[in-house]
């Protein structure tokens, strides 16, 4: 059963171009890895909510933008060995800073119930 990793963030939007090259240079890792689809994207019609929404869930700050990705992995088992096989990979740690705040990062590992 295909397996997805979910992860939302809040990156400064004058980063915007650094996200773009981050993004494009995890993609042949992940791929390299067993992922299926990686696929990373730009807020631009994300609205605060009264309850819940994503700009609360990442505490998005006034100079920041909404960001969503996701890798689609054929199963959980093929993601728990590619993540390991990424982990290992020296390239992995020569990317340098990540262009958003980690600690702010919401991400989790889902299993696909349905697709169209």
């Amino acid at each position: 059963m295909k397996y997805i990793d979910g992860v939302l963030t809040a990156v400064k939007t004058a980063k915007k171009q650094a996200f773009i090259d981050f993004s494009q240079a995890t993609v042949a890792l992940f791929r390299e890895a067993g992922a299926l689809e990686v696929v990373d994207c730009w807020g631009t019609d994300v609205p605060e909510g009264k309850v819940t929404s994503f700009p609360m869930a990442v505490k998005l700050e006034a100079d920041e933008t909404v960001c969503f990705s996701w890798v689609l992995w054929p199963s959980k088992e093929a993601r728990d060995a590619g993540w390991k096989k990424i982990e290992a990979d020296p390239r992995f740690g020569e990317m340098g800073e990540m262009p958003f705040d980690g600690q702010r990062m919401v991400f989790g590992g889902f299993e696909m119930v349905s697709e169209g």
